[in-house]
């Protein structure tokens, strides 16, 4: 092996490397606040952040507190979104946060990076509305009438300076040296794609106004979409994410669908470089938990049924004494009163 080919070799597996970890940021949300830092030399201190995150930190003290919202929001999504899939957004104390999963890229990597660059848009915006932050306030360009009668006014989300923020914060890593390759491309279009979420989803809310509750004339303000609702665009996506490889247009290098039956995908949809694993067996070297251990649905044909989240291994059914409310009657005035009901449930769980 030559000296040039070992040092661009080893220098591809740093590039790599680099890109992989970018998401080590989220382990803010691990911490409890971030909101009582008011010296710059905090941010040196922040576990996870590469030295440009700490310069931006320094220059946006009171929008990290943000940021780690953005990172819990994120995690919490996640969880909700895989609670009945073999891997389930299980977090580490460690970093990353989840594991060696997201330095594969695979659709779940995918899936994490764009949830998290909509978290961080998300909760940039909401402080911005919210009059949390002197950078920012209620987006002053939605004003005046409308085509539909009604009149632009009240408090607009600024999601363009919360997807502004989620670009530098989020995406500095990957437009650094490391950014043509595969798994720095792959990471910025779904740190995008994660964005388009929001923005594809925004929404106007009115508010009428007149006599006695009438419509008289209403105004409206563009809002957010629910975070959930964000989750569920994606979860979506995960659902008919697109492989892809490295192909270069002129001299730009981009990427492509792996099989070119395939329609190209958008700037919406979600994309990865390498398969799943099974995350049926306990794998320490590769971050995955397995599913021992984890509860089934004895009836279910689907990933949550005992058949594929136990991955044929089979599963141990246990009978347990649950306690619920039942026979509630309300009392004037003014409670509501409710009877014990003790009842015999099965659990299921993967051997």
């Amino acid at each position: 092996m030559s000296p040039e080919y070992f040092l661009r070799s080893l220098l591809l597996i740093i590039l790599a490397t680099f890109s992989a970890n970018a998401s080590n940021w989220l382990y803010l949300a691990k911490l409890s606040s971030v909101g009582s830092i008011s010296e710059e030399e905090t941010c040196e201190k922040l576990k996870g952040l590469i030295q440009r995150q700490v310069q931006m930190c320094k220059r946006n003290l009171e929008v990290m507190d943000s940021v780690r919202r953005g990172a819990q929001l994120a995690i919490e999504e996640c969880q909700y979104q895989f609670r009945n899939r073999r891997w389930n957004c299980s977090t580490l104390d460690t970093l990353p946060v989840f594991g060696k999963v997201v330095t594969q890229g695979t659709r779940e990597a995918a899936f994490v990076y764009a949830i998290s660059s909509a978290g961080v848009a998300f909760a940039v915006t909401r402080a911005c509305s919210s009059g949390e932050l002197d950078k920012c306030g209620c987006d002053r360009t939605v004003q005046g009438g409308s085509p539909q009668g009604f009149q632009w006014s009240g408090c607009s989300d600024n999601i363009a300076y919360g997807v502004a923020f989620s670009q530098s914060f989020v995406d500095i890593r990957e437009r650094s040296k490391g950014a043509s390759s595969n798994r720095a491309l792959m990471n910025l279009h779904n740190n995008e794609a994660g964005r388009k979420a929001i923005l594809n989803n925004m929404r106007v809310e009115c508010k009428c106004h007149g006599v006695s509750g009438s419509c008289e004339f209403k105004t409206c303000w563009k809002a957010m979409p629910p975070f959930r609702k964000v989750g569920n665009v994606l979860k979506e996506k995960f659902d008919g994410a697109t492989e892809v490889e490295q192909s270069e247009v002129g001299s730009t290098k981009v990427l492509v669908p792996k099989n070119s039956q395939f329609k190209p995908h958008t700037d919406e949809d979600l994309v990865y470089l390498d398969s799943s694993p099974d995350f049926c067996d306990h794998d320490l070297k590769n971050g995955v938990l397995g599913t021992s251990g984890r509860q089934c649905n004895k009836t279910s044909k689907a990933i949550d049924g005992c058949e594929l989240m136990c991955c044929g291994r089979g599963f141990h059914t246990d009978e347990v004494e649950v306690v619920e409310r039942c026979s509630c009657k309300f009392h004037w005035c003014c409670s509501v009163k409710c009877k014990p009901c003790h009842r015999v449930v099965e659990i299921h769980t993967c051997r």
